[in-house]
């Protein structure tokens, strides 16, 4: 198996704002996500970059609203991971995605074929838009807002999908070039469901 190109740093020697978040995440995780620390051996990038991602993909946290649900946005990020060949990416949130959705399969159809996943037609629209964002953005035009309108989105929602597509872009070019590997945790994320405690 391939291992990271690039070494990560000691948590204990990154800037206590990084560590800290950090550690947030771990906790609330259970383990680090590799990209946390990948990304980390430059501080201002992560810095920059976590702001981005936070700010498209928890918009709450910037007082923002959105059309567009947890599950919708990691939805995004899988199947256009999936076209940018980004194993890191696809692994991840396509752990996250199970999660959100409550679908232990909608992952693994998404990153092979969102016309023939389990999805809603909204849904569909709205990858059938990143989809485009992400492989030929300079061919969207009105008729593409349009379809996006008649499944109940606005503008804003485009800009919404269009942005984490873009970012994600970046993302993937980064994690599959530095050889990013995802965390072994990610595998089995949402697939086989909790099982409930004795009563």
């Amino acid at each position: 198996m391939e291992t990271n190109r690039y070494p990560f740093p000691d948590l204990n020697s990154l800037p206590e704002d990084i560590r800290a978040k950090i550690l947030e995440v771990q906790d609330k995780a259970g383990f680090v996500p590799n990209v946390f620390l990948g990304f980390a051996r430059r501080p201002a990038e992560w810095r920059a970059f976590f702001a981005y991602h936070d700010a498209l993909m928890l918009p709450e946290t910037v007082g923002r609203e959105s059309g567009l649900t947890k599950g919708d946005r990691e939805m995004i990020v899988t199947a256009t991971s999936a076209a940018n060949q980004c194993l890191y990416c696809v692994v991840a949130h396509g752990a996250i995605l199970r999660i959100y959705e409550k679908k232990p399969l909608v992952a693994d159809q998404v990153a092979i074929n969102h016309r023939k996943a389990d999805i809603s037609p909204r849904q569909r629209a709205m990858l059938d838009f990143a989809m485009k964002v992400c492989q030929n953005a300079h061919e969207i035009d009105d008729a593409d807002f349009a379809v996006l309108h008649a499944h109940g989105f606005n503008d804003e929602d485009a800009w919404d999908i269009a942005a984490i597509t873009a970012f994600f872009g970046l993302s993937n070019r980064m994690a599959s070039f530095s050889g990013l590997q995802p965390n072994p945790e990610f595998y089995l994320m949402g697939r086989v469901p909790k099982a409930k405690p004795a009563a």
